[in-house]
């Protein structure tokens, strides 16, 4: 089900705007998502449960999702999503699933040597899917996959149970791993628990919030609000513009380790 209305302020780096995008598709978010690029340069796209609102026609399809893959191409975008506002825009009859453009998109990208650099990066490394951010499965090759990462495998373990060419289990596992659906556990890792994910993005995060590994969810709450307080631009109206994208920056950069550990 939607969630309520919510409000996201950001800046981006190149590879963090495609998990945006996916989340907010899972969640069937409405709104209006905004992204300042360079001033005055905008990009504006309504949000209807999870869902791009667009005109009547392929050629309008196509622009939007052109307009989407460019954004996806830079780095420091300014996201802003305000989901109080109510908008649906005339002529605007039909709609793109955020989640199946995401994937399709990523999907997309990959290409005989992605895929074998896919491969070497998870020698030896077991993989088990995140149910709050699993996709919904489209055909039974898709539940086969999903069902294999349902507990921590390795890719040769599979690969024989999801009974599927080898090239789309691999486009299928770069777009899970893309849009952080998958938890890494290297070969010697040990879980210590059903939330511990034993990674660089996970110590990087620690490091960034400045926490002990094995700190509590409440520890991990009470670091992110105290730097929140401290870096969000909206609580320091007297910094000049420079300080502001430095505050922007350094305050996306910690929600999003915030939302790496949770």
């Amino acid at each position: 089900m939607p969630e309520a209305p919510f409000t996201i302020r950001r800046l981006l780096v190149r590879g963090e705007l495609v998990r945006l995008l996916y989340r907010l598709g899972q969640q069937g978010a409405s709104g209006v998502l905004t992204f300042n690029i360079r001033a005055p340069k905008t990009e504006v796209f309504v949000l209807r449960r999870g869902h791009v609102v667009v005109g009547e026609g392929e050629l309008v399809r196509k622009a939007v999702i052109g307009r989407l893959a460019r954004l996806l191409a830079l780095d420091d975008v300014i996201c802003t999503f305000d989901g109080n506002i109510t908008a649906y825009p005339p002529g605007a009859t039909h709609q793109i699933s955020l989640t199946g453009w995401a994937r399709s998109h990523l999907e997309a990208q990959l290409d005989g040597t992605l895929a074998e650099k896919l491969v070497r990066e998870l020698a030896g490394i077991r993989l088990c899917l995140r149910p709050e951010l699993a996709p919904e499965a489209i055909d039974e090759a898709d539940r086969r996959m999903l069902a294999a990462m349902g507990q921590p495998r390795r890719l040769d373990q599979i690969w024989p149970l999801a009974r599927t060419p080898r090239f789309r289990l691999l486009a299928f596992i770069h777009f899970l791993r893309s849009v952080d659906a998958l938890e890494t556990l290297g070969v010697v890792a040990e879980r210590s628990g059903p939330n511990r994910v034993v990674d660089s993005r996970r110590e990087a995060a620690l490091r960034l919030l400045g926490i002990q590994d094995g700190a509590d969810l409440e520890s991990v709450k009470r670091a992110y609000r105290k730097l929140a307080r401290a870096l969000h631009p909206d609580l320091q109206p007297d910094a000049d513009a420079q300080r502001r994208r430095t505050l922007e920056r350094r305050f996306a950069e910690v929600t999003a380790a915030y939302e790496v550990l949770l």
